[in-house]
Order: structure tokens, then C-alpha cells, then sequence
């Protein structure tokens, strides 16, 4: 969005800049043309009134000429009888044109000469300016020759301030187009970012209601949209909360019925039953409510977690003469998921490892990390685990079998997944 923006403001500005540029170029070239025009004049004007002079002979002349050597342009003079002194142009010196009559109507001779009017050539690109003069010995015609070099000396530096100008408009025009852009993207930008947290689960995400009223509107929407999706998730969970509760009614009821039954191999087939399903109720309640007590996206420190689980289960392996070894960042590892959950796995993971080896086996958590996930390692020296060992209600070795698969549904409900190798476990968690 910023850089549409920047490049749009830039674009525009480009094009303002070369509408004005591109005739104040031709003005300079004309301005410079002129300047030099006018100069060339007055220097062929100034020869014009010397050789006009009743005094100064032909060498005289071309001393002259020769001593004008510094100024711009080339000076030449055709002479009454058509010899030309000096340097040329290109296609020579045009024969004088004759000077008016009224010039000499009153017979003075005296006062400075008589100059006709100045005539402008094209000659190879530059330009020649020819005046013609009236001598004692008829007319002449002194030629100023200027190159396309001298024609146009001086342009160069003009339109390199002209270009200094337009690229200073442009860094202008740079700097504003990225004030603007960022007033106007980055409410958007922040706004796209909310709604992305609001699609990943993150109910409390909220976007700015800064910046241009039309953002600010949209920003406002969308934090109304949350607060909604947060009303309506709250009522829902406190109804599956409350029809649990409900259940908690028939359910004891019919345990107390259990226990009256005469049979009591069959009561207790029974009441077994109707435990488990009070486990699962307290579970329901316990899922429905813990978005209150831990936000609707939790998250836990794994260092920690992973450090005090291990302090818990210390003493015990001091008891079986065990060696519990950790290797942690010391840094704080966040996941998407509660401490309470996090601590139940990996209670889990090492209850597993002392359940099944010998006394006296060592023992060793890891916690690494990459970009997107955190992986939590519980290795042993013991017999290894056997294939299958993964699967709810499986075991080969005497147990419920359903400690790794409390692992890995909670691996797998935090976004991550669990690995399991003949001497370790490993949790894979996606990084909060």
C-alpha cells in the first residue's frame, strides 16, 4: 500500500516537474541564443566603427582584428575592394551592401561612420552576424562568426541548476509521498494485522481507530465485529459450562443408585462407569471455563514450565538414584498454550520414563527452538519404547497406556505434533 502510494505521488510529481521543465529548457536554450546574439552584435559593431575610420589602414585593420583574439567568436572584414581580412566563416565574408543615400545627403564626412543594419546567418549550426560599414573607400562588411559551442556558452550551467531544482522538487515530493503514505498505511497495515490475529484465535487483538476518518471507520468496525465474536464465545462456553453443571444432578443420582444395587461385581462395573463420565464432565467444565482464567489465546513460558516440572520430579529420582539433566535456553521460550497444560505433558512424558526403567536410569530434557516451533526432548538410557507405544489405551509393559497420547493430543491442539523414538520423546510446539 505504501509504495502505491509513494510510487503514485512520485509519478505525479515526474510529470509536473518535465511540464514545467521541458519549456523552461527551450526558454534557456532561446535566453542563451539571445544573450550571445545581442554580445556578437555589439563586438561586430565596435570592429564596424574602426574600420570605418578614415585613419586606419588595411594593416592597421588587421592588427586590430588579431588583438580581439580573447573575446567570443570569429572576426573577418571584407574590404571595398573585396580583399577579406581575418579568419572567415564558413561560405565567407557576403559582399557590403550599399549604404543608404540618406546617410550622406548633408556631405558631412566628419562624426563616426555609417553602420547599416545587422543581418543574422545560420552558418554549420552556429551563427554569423554581418554589419555593414561605410569607408572612404566604399562600403565593407564586418563578419562575426560564434560556433554552436560559442552560440549556446553558458546554457550548460543554467540547466544544471535546472536539474538541481527538479531533483530537490523530486526529494521533496519523495519525502511527503512517504509522510502521507505512512499516515495512510500504517492504520492499514495495523488494521490487516488485527484481523489476521482475530482469524489465528486471538480475540483481544483490536486495531487503531487513528489516522484518516475512512480507516479510523474501518478500524472501528472490526474492533465492534471482535467484542462481538468475544460476547458470543463467552455465552457460549458458559452454556456448555452450565449444562455440565446440570448433569452433575442425574449424575450423582444414579452413582447412589450404583451403590445400592446388591450385585457388587456389577456395582462397581458400574460405578467405574459412571466415574469416568464425571472425569469427563469436569473436564467439559474445566475446557469451557479456562478462557477466563487464562485469555482466549493462552500462552506460557516453556523455560519455566519445563524448569519447575523438573524441580517436582527431582526428589523422586534422587530416590531411585536417577540423573535428571537440563538443557535450556536462557532465554523464555513463549507457546500457544497454558502452563497448566504444558506441565500436565510433560509430567506425563517423565512419569512415563520412571513407570518404565529400572532404577538408577539417567535421564535428560532438551528444549530447543526455531523460527515457528518449540521442541521439547525427554530422553532415557532405558530399554526403549516400543512400537505402537503411541496409541490410546496400548502398552506392553502393564499401564493404562495413555500417558503419550495425553502427549501428543496436547501437542497436536497447540499446533505442534509429537515424535516418538526407541530412547526419547520429543513435543513439538508452535511458537507463540
Amino acid at each position: 500500500m505504501r509504495r502505491r502510494i509513494l510510487l503514485l505521488s512520485v509519478g505525479m510529481t515526474t510529470l509536473v516537474v518535465l511540464a514545467f521543465a521541458v519549456p523552461l529548457v527551450i526558454l534557456l536554450r532561446s535566453t542563451t541564443a539571445s544573450e550571445a546574439k545581442d554580445k556578437a552584435l555589439y563586438r561586430a559593431e565596435t570592429v564596424a566603427y574602426y574600420v570605418g575610420d578614415r585613419d586606419h589602414t588595411a594593416d592597421d585593420i588587421t592588427a586590430y582584428i588579431n588583438g580581439l583574439k580573447d573575446g567570443p567568436g570569429t572576426i573577418s572584414v571584407r574590404m571595398p575592394d573585396g580583399t577579406t581580412l581575418g579568419d572567415p566563416p564558413p561560405g565567407g565574408v557576403p559582399t557590403p551592401k550599399s549604404m543608404p543615400a540618406d546617410y550622406n545627403d548633408d556631405g558631412d564626412d566628419k562624426g563616426p561612420p555609417k553602420l547599416g543594419d545587422a543581418d543574422y546567418r545560420d552558418v554549420n549550426g552556429g551563427m554569423a552576424v554581418d554589419v555593414a560599414v561605410d569607408t572612404p573607400t566604399g562600403p565593407a562588411s564586418v563578419c562575426l562568426y560564434l560556433t554552436a559551442e560559442e552560440l549556446y556558452d553558458g546554457l550548460v550551467p543554467r540547466l544544471l541548476i535546472l536539474i538541481g531544482g527538479s531533483l530537490l522538487v523530486l526529494l521533496l515530493s519523495i519525502v511527503g509521498a512517504e509522510l502521507v503514505s505512512r499516515r495512510l498505511a500504517r492504520p492499514l497495515e495495523e488494521t490487516a494485522s488485527t484481523a489476521e490475529r482475530l482469524a489465528a484465535g486471538d480475540i483481544e487483538a483490536r486495531a487503531p481507530t487513528t489516522g484518516p476518518a475512512e480507516v479510523a471507520k474501518v478500524g472501528a468496525a472490526l474492533n465492534g465485529l471482535a467484542d462481538r465474536i468475544d460476547e458470543v464465545i463467552a455465552v457460549e462456553r458458559e452454556a456448555v459450562a452450565d449444562l455440565s453443571h446440570r448433569l452433575r444432578t442425574p449424575l450423582t443420582a444414579l452413582r447412589l443408585q450404583v451403590e445400592a444395587l446388591g450385585d457388587r461385581e456389577s456395582a462397581e462395573e458400574l460405578n467405574t462407569q459412571v466415574t469416568s463420565l464425571e472425569r469427563t464432565l469436569t473436564a467439559v467444565i474445566s475446557a469451557a471455563r479456562r478462557p477466563q482464567r487464562e485469555g482466549r489465546v493462552p500462552n506460557c513460558d516453556a523455560v519455566e514450565v519445563t524448569r519447575a516440572r523438573a524441580a517436582f520430579w527431582e526428589p523422586l529420582f534422587e530416590d531411585q538414584g536417577r540423573a535428571l539433566t537440563l538443557d535450556l535456553p536462557t532465554s523464555a521460550a513463549m507457546v500457544r498454550s497454558s502452563a497448566e497444560d504444558l506441565a500436565a505433558a510433560l509430567d506425563a512424558l517423565v512419569e512415563n520414563v520412571v513407570a518404565h526403567t529400572p532404577d538408577g536410569t539417567p535421564a535428560h530434557i532438551t528444549l530447543t527452538r526455531d523460527t515457528t516451533h518449540i521442541h521439547i526432548t525427554v530422553a532415557d538410557e532405558g530399554p526403549g519404547i516400543p512400537l505402537g507405544a503411541g496409541e490410546r489405551g496400548r502398552s506392553d509393559r502393564g499401564s493404562t497406556g495413555l500417558g503419550l497420547d495425553i502427549a501428543r493430543r496436547y501437542a497436536e491442539s497447540t499446533g505442534g505434533h509429537l515424535t516418538i523414538h526407541p530412547n526419547q520423546v520429543q513435543l513439538t510446539l508452535a511458537a507463540s
